[in-house]
């Protein structure tokens, strides 16, 4: 299962820079590849400075070692050597009206015997980030990723939904980080189904996203809507500096500083005690930084400017 995991999402990575460039003929991605004195290493793909993106990365790994002590309290494991491979990528969009989005799939296993390891378990998502939403670019990714789990026993759209909600969200702000997905993590039973589903979700994603880069990127922009972007950047920065998991992990398992830093922004602002003016387009976009049942949400019920 290890390797098998960490062929696909090798293949997958290559699948999503191929696509980004196709999308995006004013920058390419950079490939980078790295070990891990401990064991392992990865493959970054950074792109910077496009015409539709101005930042993002698409990054695998595969590392091995001793696992930490204190990230085996975290996991609630016994001690073990482990084994780790998953593909994590975030894509920052140069225009306001196009969503930042975030997605991993990713395998954990426990044990000497990577055939027959002492645990193992699947965790993943994707959650889309907008600046300025639509509530058709919200269902449409919303009704990809259900669709994708409808279609596989075990995979529960709403209950991973529902975790998506409570992860993605800064208490410190009592608001959510953007308008979720679906996440999941620590599933155990039947290894092989979870690999289905996790390598058709990976799949599902450029199905779930480009649409939306697509039909936003060519729309005109400000000096007023690329401030309001830097600031709701600043909302990304604070959740993978405060709360993000995979951020920590990286970082206390050795992993690559660069690679594990991609994920922010190119710019951000925090200016002091903002508050968007009532009426405005950042008004109303305020209101979808709040969980929902996004597929059941109608015309009617969303703000006049962001349907």
């Amino acid at each position: 299962m290890a390797h098998r995991m960490k062929r696909f999402v090798e293949a997958l990575q290559l699948r999503m820079t191929r696509a980004f460039d196709d999308l995006d003929p004013g920058a390419s991605f950079e490939v980078d590849r790295w070990s891990r004195d401990e064991g392992g290493g990865g493959i970054t793909a950074v792109i910077e400075g496009g015409d539709v993106f101005e930042k993002g990365g698409v990054n695998t790994s595969a590392v091995h070692g001793p696992l930490p002590e204190r990230m085996a309290r975290e996991f609630d494991v016994e001690e073990a050597p482990f084994y780790a491979t998953g593909l994590s990528l975030v894509m920052h969009p140069r225009s306001p009206y196009v969503p930042t989005v975030h997605a991993n799939f990713r395998y954990f296993a426990l044990g000497d015997d990577l055939m027959n390891p002492v645990d193992q378990w699947f965790g993943g998502g994707a959650d889309l980030t907008p600046y300025y939403p639509r509530l058709d670019d919200t269902q449409h990714f919303h009704r990809v990723w259900k669709e994708v789990c409808d279609r596989h026993e075990g995979a529960d759209y709403a209950a991973f939904k529902d975790k998506c909600d409570d992860y993605f969200y800064l208490d410190h702000r009592d608001e959510a980080r953007g308008v979720g997905g679906i996440f999941y993590d620590y599933l155990r039973e039947d290894p092989e189904g979870l690999f289905f589903f996790t390598r058709e979700a990976g799949r599902a994603f450029l199905e779930s996203y480009l649409p939306i880069v697509k039909r936003r990127k060519d729309t005109a922009y400000g000096q007023q809507e690329k401030a309001y972007q830097r600031i709701r950047r600043g909302r990304y920065v604070e959740f993978n500096l405060v709360y993000d998991r995979g951020t920590k992990f990286g970082l206390e398992s050795d992993g690559r500083t660069e690679s594990i830093l991609m994920s922010m922004p190119p710019q951000v602002q925090w200016p002091y005690d903002y508050t968007p003016e009532p009426g405005t387009p950042e008004a109303d976009a305020q209101w979808y930084f709040t969980a929902r049942d996004w597929l059941s949400v109608t015309e009617a019920e969303a703000p006049d400017s962001t349907t």
